[in-house]
């Protein structure tokens, strides 16, 4: 008899492993199971051939022998794998949830649940540390492992006991119908172990809350909202489990003269007009120093100058940005009268034909101004 493809009875691909192979069988499983669909013929059939599929997909040595020979690969040992035999009782719902619920998460939780906690610190750092890299001296309160009873929980001498209740298994089933739910022990609270003689430092909890000094390294180019990770560096876990991470989160401080955008520094650099109109050099700040920069004549407020390769040193790919510089051509203020007398003079020499060629953009905006007010009255 043709027997249908073990993947397709349990709709899953090739590729599928364990976990997948699991979860399939467990949905098909309370699906098709008889109990649900009283004790329908057509159920209990559906049901056998999903529970012949799993348990030759689940078992790594009849699954390649499959993958290579197809069902030809048991025809000769059938009697070995018990799946001709009629439906029983003892396969339940107890079955189902204990071998593929329990090793879904029972398992998982027991790997999982004690490990320590995660912390984040957030520190603060001006630009000059975030972009040449420091060493930053911080102290973490966590909660660490008792050094007592070095995370046991109990005094020196003594163990803890298995709970009377689940008999150190952490959880216990119970029956409601036709299903068996698996829950957290009450007694030991999943623990699957009694304290009888506590610790006298932790009182059977197995930490302790304390501060820990650190020193930790800032690599040159980190940015702001950067994450340092520390592995192990975390809260103790419970019962001797792994210890969690610790997350150093960065803030960089603003900076009175530059603004970094990722790897480009950014400033303002203010010049007078005569220097802007004339042109000249002018002295502009940088992380590692000062240099000169060239003014070329007539030059207007808002052009960008760029100095390469003094910027940030990318932390990811080493490249060095650059620094951006934008000219703010300054009005002077507080004149005497010998400069409102020189800036008279150059004003009425600026007047008539010459200063049209002089203020272009002043020319072109009140000649466009002229235009719409002309517009508006036809």
């Amino acid at each position: 008899m043709n027997k249908k493809d073990y993947y397709k009875t349990l709709n899953i691909s090739k590729s599928a492993n364990d976990r997948e192979i699991k979860r399939a069988y467990k949905r098909l499983a309370v699906k098709y199971h008889p109990d649900r669909n009283n004790n329908s013929k057509l159920s209990e059939k559906k049901f056998k051939e999903i529970k012949e599929a799993y348990e030759i997909l689940i078992n790594p040595e009849k699954r390649s022998a499959y993958d290579q020979y197809g069902h030809s690969a048991f025809e000769q040992n059938s009697s070995g794998n018990d799946f001709n035999g009629s439906f029983t009782s003892s396969t339940d719902f107890g079955d189902i949830f204990g071998d593929v619920f329990g090793d879904i998460f029972e398992n998982s939780n027991s790997r999982e649940n004690h490990r320590g906690s995660d912390l984040q610190y957030n520190i603060s750092l001006n630009l000059e540390e975030a972009v040449k890299g420091t060493i930053k001296e911080i102290h973490i309160p966590s909660l660490q492992r008792c050094h007592t009873c070095n995370g046991n929980k109990t005094q020196t001498g003594t163990i803890p006991e298995n709970c009377n209740t689940c008999h150190g298994k952490g959880n216990i089933h119970m029956r409601k119908g036709f299903f068996t739910v698996q829950q957290t022990c009450p007694s030991c609270q999943g623990q699957g172990k009694f304290i009888k003689n506590p610790c006298y430092t932790c009182n059977g909890y197995g930490r302790i809350q304390k501060s820990k000094k650190l020193s930790i390294k800032i690599p040159a180019g980190i940015d702001n909202n950067d994450k340092i990770r520390l592995n192990n560096e975390g809260e103790a876990g419970e019962n001797g489990a792994a210890s969690g991470d610790l997350y150093i989160q960065v803030n960089i401080k603003k900076h009175p003269i530059f603004k970094r955008k990722k790897n480009d520094l950014y400033c303002e650099i203010p010049i007078n007009f005569t220097l802007a109109a004339l042109g000249g050099k002018v002295e502009v700040p940088t992380l590692n120093g000062k240099v000169k920069i060239q003014i070329p004549p007539e030059t207007q407020t808002g052009k960008l100058f760029r100095v390469k390769g003094k910027g940030v040193q990318s932390i990811r790919n080493y490249i060095t940005g650059d620094l951006l510089c934008k000219i703010i051509v300054e009005t002077p203020i507080n004149l005497n009268q010998y400069q409102k007398k020189l800036l008279n003079d150059l004003n009425y020499s600026l007047k008539g034909n010459q200063g049209e060629t002089n203020n272009p953009r002043s020319k072109r905006f009140f000649d466009g101004v002229k235009k719409f007010f002309q517009d508006l009255t036809k």
